[in-house]
């Protein structure tokens, strides 16, 4: 197991050095990207600091624990979808048949489509992560080290997401549109403050949009160093991931080739 584990672990660090170099040989549009990005970021940033000079405290939160939280999603989606870049337009490929080619190749299906691409502009929201929450938290050693760990747990639950909504297509036809609009769904609710929400629209956090996995469990580990709720949001991220795997394989037996002439470099 541990010898799978880092031959993935080298197909992973494989396809990011290629996909970057492949991004790099446009360096403006690369830069320019990951910089429009960033800037995006920080203006909901300073929204949230306008809203906390005139209201310190919400149900409990601070300043510091919403920047948090934003540097949290930014950091994961980020990750997720600048090494995972093909999540995105997973729903189309699969609408379109295009999966031919990367069936092609020796090992599992699913790590070589989902890692086949890299989001430019995602590398702006890894970095704003990062930026943002070691200038303003100011973080000790163990919280950075737990903040890092966190971040790769939203990732994981981020790409986990986006193969469980991308994967409709097998059984719904081009599901694109509903795909991309329940992320989004994702992305809203992981930047607001979980306490915002009771009741029904709670659970829903934890089940069918499951950003709690983000915009409170992970935010409640690092306020109280918490291995508990530490590992509440890994478990969350794990379950999700392991849903969009299965529905992916089982999708995978009603998949029709669309007939397309490719060839890769």
């Amino acid at each position: 197991m541990l010898k799978q584990l880092t031959n993935y672990l080298g197909l992973v660090a494989a396809y990011t050095r290629l996909n970057l170099n492949a991004q790099l040989e446009y360096r403006g549009a690369f830069i320019s990207q990951v910089v429009a990005m960033f800037l995006n970021d920080g203006v909901w940033l300073v929204f949230w600091t306008l809203f906390f000079t005139r209201f310190p405290v919400l149900r409990g939160w601070t300043i510091n624990d919403v920047i948090t939280l934003w540097a949290m999603t930014a950091s994961g989606f980020g990750l997720a979808h600048a090494i995972y870049g093909n999540v995105l337009p997973l729903a189309g490929l699969v609408a379109q048949g295009q999966l031919d080619v990367w069936m092609l190749y020796p090992r599992a299906l699913l790590p070589h489509i989902l890692l086949g691409r890299m989001s430019a502009s995602a590398w702006g929201d890894a970095l704003f992560g990062y930026a943002v929450y070691l200038v303003f938290v100011r973080p000790d050693l163990q919280h950075f080290g737990l903040f890092v760990v966190l971040t790769l747990s939203a990732a994981l639950l981020f790409v986990g997401f986006g193969v469980l909504t991308g994967s409709l297509s097998f059984f719904l036809g081009n599901a694109s549109s509903l795909a991309d609009q329940w992320r989004f769904a994702m992305v809203t609710f992981s930047t607001y403050p979980a306490v915002l929400f009771d009741g029904a629209i709670k659970l829903l956090l934890y089940t069918l949009v499951p950003a709690g996995f983000v915009s409170y469990l992970p935010v409640q580990a690092l306020r109280e160093l918490s291995p508990w709720y530490a590992l509440l949001a890994l478990a969350g991220a794990l379950g999700v991931t392991a849903m969009g795997v299965l529905v992916f394989y089982l999708g995978l037996r009603r998949y029709e080739s669309g007939n397309l002439m490719e060839m890769r470099g």
